[in-house]
């Protein structure tokens, strides 16, 4: 058992339920999976609102996929998987996602937040400007590398494992994740000094 999912032997169990017709597996595994599903894509979309209805189509398509369920991959591997391809046709869809920032990153090194009755107007108009230069950085990322960026930082995902959700190789992983952060950093290389 992986000490990191702890829950997932329980989760493959549940969703062979799921496959076939057991609705109470099907309201464990949402009550189980749906604030990492939301935070997926919260992140990548940057509105809780929008998340929360995504994540519902997420769900939906468990449910009917759930019939042709096979249990070669991990149950979140999978359901990742699901929501990658509805995130990215969102992002289709409209055209250009938007991003919620990072708040920090290994790369930059955690970010001050002094209190906001401390600052000044000019230390919060800075401050604003550099949470809007980091979303629209973020948000200018390729998909891949923009999915592969919140899989491996907010999710805690292996690299195999967001190989196996993006269906790229693990190289092609790392890859991505050094090409994210490097554009990144040059974008962001201003407020970096």
């Amino acid at each position: 058992m992986d000490p990191d999912h702890p829950d997932e032997p329980d989760d493959i169990a549940l969703m062979l339920r799921v496959r076939s017709g057991d609705e109470d597996a099907f309201e464990t595994l949402v009550e189980r999976h749906q604030y990492r599903v939301i935070g997926t894509i919260a992140k990548m979309l940057g509105g809780e609102s929008d998340a929360e209805d995504l994540a519902q189509q997420v769900f939906i398509r468990v449910w009917q996929s759930a019939p042709r369920y096979e249990p070669g991959a991990k149950f979140t591997t999978w359901l990742l998987t699901i929501t990658r391809n509805l995130v990215f046709n969102e992002c289709r869809r409209r055209g250009r996602a938007r991003l919620v920032p990072f708040e920090t990153d290994d790369e930059f090194g955690p970010r001050d937040r002094p209190d906001p009755q401390t600052r000044t107007a000019a230390e919060h108009s800075v401050e604003h400007e550099l949470e809007q230069a980091i979303e629209q950085a973020i948000a200018a990322l390729p998909e891949q590398q923009r999915l592969a960026l919140v899989l491996r930082r907010y999710e805690d995902l292996a690299y195999e494992e967001i190989a196996e959700v993006l269906h790229v190789s693990v190289p092609s992983v790392k890859s991505l994740l050094f090409r994210a952060r490097t554009e990144l950093k040059e974008r962001l290389a201003r407020y970096l000094t």
